[in-house]
């Protein structure tokens, strides 16, 4: 046998042991390959609803915008459990599931009682549209870490005991935000990562004038801090907030918020470049932003927030640029291209954008901004789940609990399967992937969909 033909012998099976791996998890908010997309490429179910092809399901304690992970044979989510009705007093859960059966294996109650300041008495743990419990965990098979609203940070082995925990609050100051802070905690190279993108003034109450927006960098081993570096940003007010997760491409993090893009050292946190801004002159100051940045096709996306565009970024930039040095294309003459809160999907080649305003998802190409397709999505609720794809198929639910199956090659609508309650409404959390099936949180119920 040739030395050529003997290396792929003994590569190819490696090549499928990652990919089998990778096609069964979802360690993060946007699964495995951090951009919404799982590799699974048979049986994922079409046709489900509550009833419907469901291999087992589990009454929640209380609302979240948390998207389970998946990882082994566990199930992570982060919940709350009401106490006081009248307060919106109650508890931070982590819980983890049996991924084949739906038996709950432990429940912990996370929450440190931490509170910081609060508007009119009121408590952020239940929020009108969100609440503590909105972050998603993160987990590298060996640990699980999970993250609240009102900034504490645990980490559980995967059996459930407690590693380690501490507040962001307390050790760097009350969150400066209008609404409750939910971006998720990123694990990547054995390091945890949190950005903490917020305004510079106190805020309903809240923190403090001055305040400094941050990227933390800790050991996931103990929780301790290995570097902290400021996040500088001209954006003015509620322009300063960002909800986005650090999303890691090759051997950088990307983060977005503050009115630009930003790719940093994983080792060190300095920037490497930045490109902005969206906001010409920061002239809006109410642009709070939701979507984090995805990758795909040799570009970088990243949404501007309400109605504004969408823009592709050059890879590999070094140094300031701003306009169209470093902009490969933009949406402004594309109406449709426009995402206030769901973070874009890549997938299959192409990007697919779910604009939550204008109610459309859209094939996009992504060295061009061409669109391929477009589907107007049903209903009167909004969607704003951020997209998620395998199989051929993307998943994406409105604030009503209905999971919208549609075609990724063509954009056809191949089934609506109503899994929330008759009321519901502001369900947020994204629909998770993981080998042949689905993992779908409402604000009632857990379900796994096979």
């Amino acid at each position: 046998m040739d030395t050529m033909r003997l290396n792929l012998f003994y590569f190819a099976p490696v090549i499928l042991f990652h990919f089998c791996i990778a096609a069964q998890e979802w360690p993060n908010w946007r699964g495995p390959n951090y951009n919404g997309s799982s590799d699974s490429t048979g049986g994922l179910p079409v046709y489900f609803d509550s009833e419907k092809n469901v291999k087992w399901k589990f009454d929640l304690p209380g609302p979240s915008a948390a998207t389970p992970i998946i990882y082994g044979n566990n199930v992570f989510i982060s919940s709350i459990q009401i106490t006081d009705k009248s307060s919106g007093k109650g508890k931070l859960l982590a819980l983890c599931f049996n991924r084949q059966t739906g038996k709950l294996l432990w429940s912990k109650d996370a929450g440190s009682g931490y509170r910081p300041g609060n508007r009119d008495g009121f408590d952020f743990q239940l929020h009108s549209r969100s609440n503590y419990a909105s972050p998603s965990p993160v987990t590298d098979g060996k640990r699980v870490v999970f993250f609240y609203g009102n900034g504490d940070l645990v980490c559980f082995s995967v059996d459930g005991k407690e590693k380690w925990r501490r507040n962001i609050q307390k050790d760097f100051g009350d969150f400066c935000f209008q609404w409750t802070f939910s971006a998720s905690p990123t694990l990547f190279n054995e390091k945890l990562y949190l950005p903490v993108l917020q305004r510079d003034e106190i805020t309903h109450g809240r923190g403090k004038d001055g305040a400094d927006s941050f990227i933390l960098c800790m050991s996931p081993d103990n929780g301790n801090t290995i570097w902290s570096k400021v996040r500088p940003s001209d954006a003015k007010k509620e322009s300063l907030e960002s909800f986005g997760t650090m999303i890691p491409y090759r051997n950088q993090l990307l983060i977005a918020g503050g009115d630009v893009l930003t790719g940093h050292e994983p080792d060190t946190g300095n920037e490497i470049w930045r490109w902005g801004t969206w906001n010409p002159n920061h002239k809006e100051q109410w642009w709070r932003l939701v979507p984090s940045p995805v990758v795909g096709g040799g570009v970088v996306l990243v949404c501007a927030p309400k109605k504004a565009p969408v823009y592709a970024i050059e890879l590999g930039l070094t140094g300031n640029h701003a306009g169209e040095n470093g902009l490969v294309w933009d949406s402004q003459d594309t109406p449709i291209l426009t995402s206030d809160v769901p973070t874009p999907l890549f997938y299959d080649g192409s990007f697919f954008i779910l604009s939550d305003l204008r109610k459309t998802l859209s094939r996009v190409k992504p060295k061009s901004g061409k669109v391929e397709w477009s589907c107007e999505l049903p209903g009167k609720y909004k969607w704003r789940s951020s997209p998620t794809a395998g199989d051929g198929k993307i998943y994406s639910m409105n604030h009503n609990g209905d999971v919208i199956v549609i075609s990724s090659e063509n954009g056809k609508i191949l089934h609506l399967a109503k899994m929330g309650a008759t009321y519901d409404d502001n369900t947020r959390s994204s629909v998770a992937i993981a080998g042949n099936e689905l993992f779908i949180r409402t604000n009632k119920v857990l379900y796994c969909i096979h």
